[in-house]
């Protein structure tokens, strides 16, 4: 089976509380410096994300984390020695209106200037993907934001992943599809010629997303969906229950969690998949 994607699903705050722009800009690199800025830049310079020359399509679904990637984004590129364009893109997948206006009032009070394009992925997915509509959803989604990256003349797509998506994706393949894979920080596409995914929140978890969001007083989009709306349950929240109660008995088993993908040992691995071709152990006993 393939990776469980993620729903992106987010908490709403009031209007009447959201901060300045500028006081909001300034909180990224002073008041979330270590827990959000550090871990921004971390994930970009170890795993090479962002090259001289490239033309990055920014991913804006307009929740909590696609928000506050476009803003750390517009902040390195101010600050970067390396040379890079932006292009903001957000697909409106058939929201109501009044969760479309909210998208965009947001991000022009962010001054995220985005492509916005219908994609009409919810009345698809209702018809074709009844039982399991939020995976459908996903990789119908990113298919979408690949061809406007693509028609915008980008190379790399950046998509708001953080580390917490990246633990209960890993448990998700783990309890429920029988095998062990992880959200990569990076990956090729394999069916847009020189496209390229970045996940720059990798390391940035997700309650810092929330304290952000909520401190300058944005309300960011849920998931929005009409489909889900219908169905009672979603795997992944009870996946987040699960690792909330392991915490209260084992500190930091979400870390643990995450490193697990970095320390495989391969010397006490039964079988793998190498570029589709299936392994065993037996094959150097």
């Amino acid at each position: 089976m393939s990776d469980i994607a993620g729903t992106g699903c987010d908490i709403l705050v009031p209007f009447n509380e959201r901060k300045p722009l500028s006081e909001i800009e300034h909180s990224i690199t002073k008041t979330y410096k270590k827990h959000i800025w550090s871990k921004f830049v971390k994930a970009v310079r170890e795993f090479n994300m962002i090259d001289e020359g490239d033309r990055i399509a920014v991913a804006v679904s307009g929740g909590k984390d696609s928000m506050l990637m476009a803003k750390l984004f517009q902040e390195l590129k101010r600050h970067s020695k390396v040379k890079f364009e932006l292009e903001f893109i957000a697909m409106d997948p058939g929201y109501h209106e009044s969760i479309k206006k909210l998208l965009i009032d947001n991000c022009k009070y962010l001054n995220i200037p985005i492509h916005l394009f219908e994609s009409g992925i919810f009345h698809v997915v209702d018809k074709i993907a009844k039982d399991y509509p939020c995976y459908m959803c996903a990789k119908m989604r990113r298919g979408s934001l690949y061809s406007k990256a693509q028609e915008l003349g980008c190379n790399k797509l950046a998509l708001g992943h953080h580390f917490n998506d990246v633990i209960e994706t890993t448990l998700l393949n783990i309890l429920y599809s029988g095998n062990f894979k992880t959200m990569l920080p990076k990956l090729k596409s394999t069916n847009y010629k020189n496209l390229e995914l970045i996940r720059p929140l990798y390391f940035v978890e997700e309650d810092y997303i929330q304290k952000f969001t909520q401190n300058s007083g944005i309300w960011p989009l849920n998931c929005a969906c009409m489909v889900s709306a219908k169905r009672i349950g979603n795997k992944r929240y009870e996946i987040k229950d699960m690792i909330k109660e392991l915490k209260k008995s084992f500190k930091g088993v979400d870390k643990s969690i995450f490193n697990a993908a970095r320390n495989v040992n391969m010397d006490s691995i039964i079988g793998w998949t190498k570029d589709g071709e299936k392994h065993s152990f037996l094959e150097d006993y």
